[in-house]
């Protein structure tokens, strides 16, 4: 299973329910523990909490409150991206930090844009501001609630709502003076390409044909010819007498010298200007200005994490229809694709370069499965109780920190509250939960019993306390020692698998460790909070980091260079403070 999480064979939900599913065949687990993982209150609370962060977000209360940000920093550059990433942080604990990040990328690129700073310089400490800013709370982010639930059923008091402040506002402090350092002086400033046909390096695949007097083409529809089925090809436009086709073009017989602007495999524009007798007009070069015309524009937009046009194809979606846009090429991390899109699977975090319609830029912006990387409409959404949607969160928060009503209680009722005074509807409800999320989780709880009836955990406990027998410590050092290997472990492992996969797993190392030296286990359990939630080394050690990683041009490399030296100051800033803040 560890294999399949660190190589990504499968979706990561899909390899903790096989997992699941082997030990319920062998009898490791009961159907009952197999199950268990669904009603488990980590589970429901963060269902709910997805629920009321989409509530949030459909005010535009944070868009509004960047913007405010912005003025009251006026034009000091630097203090500006600094009042930023410390806003982003915040917010990120309070709310999931992916569904942050999600509103944040446009606005960062905004912000960047006022201030002609490169997006390379912003998107990646956003990224890392969202991540340790998930720690402040115990709602920040998934690992914190499902660690909280593993101490439960081991009779182990759970965390409190700001339990982890006391260390997440040093992690605040820290990782944000840290983002203005790597963002100012050492993250690459890539040129911003104006034109994203350039971005995408779309003139060569984008070439413009002549209907000669003898083509093959004249007095046949598109429909009429094979040229589908022979080349790699998808046509764009037609252009008569300066007036430009886009939309059925099905139904235009081609006549003499008209001009069809069609993206092709540069492989196939000999064959087909020779096959059909066409000419080819080499010598144009289209901009993103001629491509948009007065009635369309290019567009780029980002697959959110939730987004349920993962994991299909253009064909089976019917973008063109259910968009009415023509998806001219995908970036994937480094790759640019432009050929045979349409029956390319797509996956998270991917970004679509999009030829469409100026009118329905608005409509596209508000689909839930696709972020539009451009300068933003910014108000408030006054719609019904808008205000409840505001306060909601804080007002949970506070409930809990008083103890008046337990976390999970107060989540449902917050989330009951909203669909009561339709805030947002079932549907919005519906598609505002990350499904891969909740049974990634649900699946891994079985996973994290198995660990425990098998004695896994123990085994690895002793390994980590093996490990350190061999430094030389007194007895009363002894505890930090293991602490930090288990941190670095923890880390170590969260770079290349998921983080709520590895807390699952150490969690119940945490606590073996603890009764191996008869200790407190609360310092080990803090400690695999925070390790399995700030790895900053790799793109795929967060999905924060993935988000960013198409729309800031990074390199993986960027990631080890900026993200490694964080990753260890946080190391040490926890290996010094969890004892002081949770003795042994």
């Amino acid at each position: 299973s560890i294999v399949c999480f660190a190589k990504e064979l499968f979706p990561m939900e899909v390899v903790a329910l096989s997992a699941t599913s082997f030990l319920l065949l062998f009898g490791i687990i009961t159907p009952e523990e197999a199950v268990s993982g669904f009603s488990n209150k980590a589970v429901i609370t963060i269902g709910a909490m997805f629920i009321m962060s989409k509530a949030l977000l459909k005010t535009g209360f944070l868009e509004v409150l960047t913007e405010k940000v912005y003025l009251f920093a006026g034009q000091k550059k630097w203090f500006t991206i600094f009042v930023f990433f410390t806003t982003v942080a915040i917010i990120s604990g309070f709310i999931n930090n992916t569904a942050a990040v999600a509103i944040f990328i446009p606005l960062a690129i905004y912000l960047g844009q006022l201030m002609h700073i490169s997006p390379s310089k912003l998107l990646m400490p956003l990224s890392f501001a969202a991540i340790f800013g998930g720690t402040l709370t115990l709602i920040g982010t998934s690992t914190n609630l499902l660690v909280s639930s593993i101490m439960v059923e081991k009779g182990i008091e759970p965390f409190s709502i700001f339990e982890f402040f006391k260390l997440g506002i040093i992690f605040l402090i820290v990782g944000t003076i840290y983002n203005i350092i790597l963002a100012k002086w050492f993250l690459p400033s890539r040129v911003v390409i104006s034109s994203l046909t350039k971005k995408y390096h779309m003139a060569r695949y984008l070439t413009e044909f002549k209907i000669s007097e003898d083509s093959s083409f004249l007095g046949k529809r598109i429909n009429q010819l094979d040229i589908e089925q022979k080349f790699d090809i998808q046509i764009l436009m037609i252009i008569r007498d300066q007036v430009r086709y886009r939309y059925n073009l099905n139904t235009i017989q081609f006549k003499k010298d008209d001009v069809i602007l069609v993206q092709i495999n540069i492989k196939d524009i000999v064959s087909l200007k020779e096959q059909y007798d066409l000419l080819l007009l080499s010598d144009v070069k289209m901009t993103q200005k001629e491509l948009s015309g007065k009635n369309h524009v290019l567009v780029e937009c980002l697959l959110p994490q939730e987004s349920h046009l993962i994991g299909k194809t253009l064909q089976e979606l019917d973008f063109k229809k259910k968009y009415q846009g023509f998806v001219l090429a995908v970036r994937r991390n480094t790759d640019i694709i432009r050929e045979k899109l349409a029956k390319i699977k797509l996956r998270f975090s991917d970004t679509l370069l999009v030829m469409m319609p100026k009118g329905k830029v608005e409509s596209f912006r508000r689909s839930p499965d696709l972020i539009l990387l451009e300068e933003l409409n910014i108000v408030l959404k006054y719609e019904g109780l808008w205000w409840l949607s505001i306060i909601v969160i804080p007002l949970i928060m506070i409930l809990t920190f008083l103890n008046v009503i337990s976390i999970m209680k107060a989540s449902i009722i917050g989330a009951v509250i909203l669909l009561i005074v339709r805030s947002l509807s079932i549907q919005d409800a519906y598609e505002s939960i990350n499904w891969s999320v909740i049974f990634l989780i649900a699946s891994l709880i079985p996973i994290g019993i198995a660990i425990d009836k098998t004695g896994t955990d123990l085994l690895i406990g002793k390994l980590i306390i093996s490990i350190g027998d061999l430094f030389e410590t007194n007895i009363s050092q002894e505890p930090h020692l293991y602490l930090a290997i288990l941190y670095i472990a923890t880390v170590l492992f969260s770079a290349f698998i998921s983080n709520n996969a590895i807390a699952v797993i150490m969690a119940p190392v945490a606590i073996a460790i603890a009764i191996n030296l008869n200790v407190d286990p609360r310092p080990f359990m803090v400690a695999v909070c925070f390790a399995a939630s700030n790895c900053f080394m790799t793109p795929i050690g967060y999905q924060t980091n993935l988000m960013v990683y198409g729309p800031g041009q990074y390199k993986f490399s960027d990631f080890i260079k900026a993200g490694l030296p964080l990753t260890l100051i946080f190391w040490i800033i926890s290996v010094y403070f969890i004892p002081i803040f949770w003795p042994f």
